[in-house]
């Protein structure tokens, strides 16, 4: 690549020196009323000094013309293959009308002015087009979309819509863990996706200052390495990013729209965002719920009474699902198991809590 590069660098100083170097002769001429040789204003020679200044330069350069070019080609490989399509057709189209444009700037006919400005109209148009191609990429993807399905409804077959069972994973049910409790069981299906931002959110809560969060963090990235070791689980990292969205949750529902997937989260916002959306969300916390133990009033159980409650002679214990009972009258049998008799059930935004009064003997 060295050799290429300082060729390429000593064919261009060639092309300028046959180009300019005799005009820029001429100039030294009239201003100093100097006569240089005949043999210097030949081609060949323009041309040899052209190359060799050049070929000078491409020798200091080279090395960091290599690694821009690594650092392209290392971000064109990661970037997804829609953002590179729609990126590339937006370019495209604005070279197009570049040329247009430069057509009519060409029919005025300033020399000097017209090459400038064509110059510059295609380096403007082109830069346009691929910035509206590549930030407009998901709206195209949608208007590609519909247009299939306006096709397909057009011919009498019967469409059968084909969904994803594929779940977007947030941050803050990868930092909970119990998703691979719940995935080990078989009950979750399809693709696990966890999108690259995802990703550098927890590495930023891991790196924090704060002992909390970075514990928060570096479990987050635990379980997530604990997701992908689980035999016949398929776990997908998203490397496409949405730039023109700061927010993490939004980002999330785009995604899961694009993939028509589906969220799992254990953020009550998030959920409710993603309601108004019409995007199917999962909430562990709802599940969770879901399978504690139910329970009417008049039912016996026992339980452990372990500390005291918050109202006079109240004991609190707890079921195994960690639903907390309050007993009447429990505060003398702390540290004692006994029987009690269900009263009520109270369903509140932090969880469900039993009230019982012990057994009567």
């Amino acid at each position: 690549m060295k050799i290429v590069i300082r060729v390429f660098f000593a064919l261009l100083g060639l092309a300028l020196g046959i180009l300019l170097l005799p005009q820029f002769f001429q100039l030294i001429e009239t201003a100093t009323n100097t006569t240089f040789p005949a043999w210097l204003m030949s081609e060949y020679v323009t041309g040899t000094i052209g190359a060799l200044i050049f070929l000078l330069i491409g020798l200091f350069i080279t090395d960091s013309v290599i690694r821009l070019l690594r650092f392209l080609e290392e971000r064109l490989v990661k970037a997804p293959v829609a953002d590179l399509f729609f990126g590339t057709f937006g370019l495209l189209i604005g070279l197009v009308l570049a040329f247009l444009v430069s057509t009519l700037i060409d029919l005025v006919g300033i020399p000097v002015l017209s090459n400038v400005l064509t110059i510059f109209v295609t380096a403007l148009f082109g830069y346009l087009g691929f910035t509206v191609g590549y930030r407009k990429r998901h709206e195209l993807t949608k208007i590609f979309l519909r247009s299939n399905q306006s096709e397909k409804k057009a011919t009498p077959e019967v469409v059968v819509p084909v969904k994803s069972n594929s779940k977007v994973l947030d941050t803050s049910v990868i930092i909970d863990g119990r998703i691979t409790d719940i995935t080990k069981t078989g009950f979750v299906e399809g693709k696990l996706i966890v999108p690259q931002f995802v990703i550098g959110e927890l590495q930023y809560i891991a790196d924090s200052s704060d002992t909390l969060k970075r514990n928060r963090g570096r479990r987050g990235l635990d379980v997530l390495k604990e997701l992908q070791e689980i035999p016949g689980v398929e776990v997908e990292i998203y490397d496409g990013d949405f730039e023109d969205v700061p927010e993490v949750d939004i980002k999330l529902i785009k995604l899961a729209e694009l993939v028509k997937g589906i969220v799992v989260t254990n953020d009550y916002n998030l959920n409710k965002v993603c309601e108004v959306r019409h995007v199917p969300v999962l909430n562990i916390n709802d599940l969770a719920n879901a399978v504690k133990q139910v329970v009417i009033p008049g039912e016996e159980m026992t339980v452990l009474v372990i500390k005291e409650g918050k109202e006079q002679k109240q004991g609190i214990a707890y079921l195994e699902d960690g639903t907390m009972v309050v007993v009447e009258g429990g505060k003398h049998l702390i540290s004692k198991t006994i029987g009690v008799v269900v009263t009520s059930v109270l369903q509140t935004s932090a969880g469900r809590m039993i009230f019982a009064k012990p057994q009567e003997k």
